[in-house]
């Protein structure tokens, strides 16, 4: 319950944030006397599109922390916080990057890295994973999320949601209008968006979100390839990786809340494979043995 209400309270956040902004600028007037202005739409869209991924991406540890429960270990109280804290410490500095926070949350297997840039980042790890894995595989999940922060993954990723949105947002209105416009074609009285126009706006928006999310998905298991590869080299051996992948597959990976689950190190795949973020482990492992 208490990620659902997150989720909606930030996501309102974020429009409320976005309405205010593009009102200011005067953006929402894309239509006006009837025409369209292509010019204001695009600038209108990519504020709407670019702005909720930025926000989102701004606000990402600060997520993550509340929605997964992790603690972020200032000062480590045990072992197994001790050695944590240095395996992420020893990673980073061979990724050559800023030390991450290290936290860890209570839960089934999983891990992720979220953060707004490579000098603000977050490697979080479940109890879970640490239980059910050896030292050195866990090593390599870390490396693992490490890599994706090397790489500047949630940064490119934030990229291509923005433009994919844009795009969704620019091309829904431009077809409402013509929809609008050929059913109105008759009504030389009629001022300002008609029926056809919100309907059609609406159901563009949702089909063409649903290509877009095929698109984004793509990419993130594209990156989940490099992050294998990236913990390979950071480990200087394959095996590792190739062991914590094996391992995940036989186990029940935990599921981290929606706007979490592309961070993560597992994510589910089956039927639906074209919308989910992670590759399947045999396809990483086998990826990982050929590289």
């Amino acid at each position: 319950m208490k990620r659902i209400v997150l989720f909606l309270a930030t996501n309102v956040a974020i429009m409320v944030v976005l309405g205010i902004t593009v009102h200011l600028l005067g953006l929402n007037r894309f239509m006006a006397g009837g025409q369209l202005n292509l010019t204001m739409l695009l600038a209108f869209s990519a504020v709407l599109g670019f702005g909720g991924s930025f926000i989102s991406l701004m606000m990402s540890k600060t997520i993550a922390k509340w929605s997964t429960g992790a603690k972020v270990i200032e000062q480590p109280r045990n072992p197994t916080e001790q050695w944590l804290f240095q395996t992420v410490d020893q990673l980073a500095r061979r990724a050559n990057i800023p030390m991450p926070q290290v936290a860890i949350y209570e839960g089934a297997p999983n891990a992720f890295a979220t953060g707004p840039s490579k000098s603000n980042s977050l490697v979080a790890v479940s109890t879970g994973l640490l239980q059910s894995m050896s030292r050195e595989e866990a090593e390599a999940v870390l490396a693992h999320e490490v890599a994706h922060v090397a790489n500047g993954d949630m940064v490119t990723l934030t990229l291509i949601q923005g433009v994919v949105n844009t795009f969704v947002f620019f091309l829904a209105r431009v077809v409402g209008f013509l929809v609008d416009q050929f059913l109105r074609k008759d009504d030389s009285e009629s001022s300002g968006q008609g029926m056809g126009y919100f309907i059609t706006v609406i159901i563009m928006e949702i089909t063409l979100g649903i290509l877009a999310s095929i698109i984004v998905m793509y990419f993130s298991r594209q990156r989940e390839y490099r992050a294998d590869a990236g913990a390979a080299r950071l480990m200087g051996n394959k095996q590792p990786m190739i062991s914590a992948l094996r391992r995940l597959g036989g186990i029940q990976a935990g599921e981290l809340p929606g706007t979490m689950a592309a961070s993560g190190i597992s994510g589910k795949g089956g039927v639906m494979a074209l919308f989910s973020s992670h590759p399947p482990i045999e396809q990483r492992i086998a990826a990982l043995q050929q590289a």
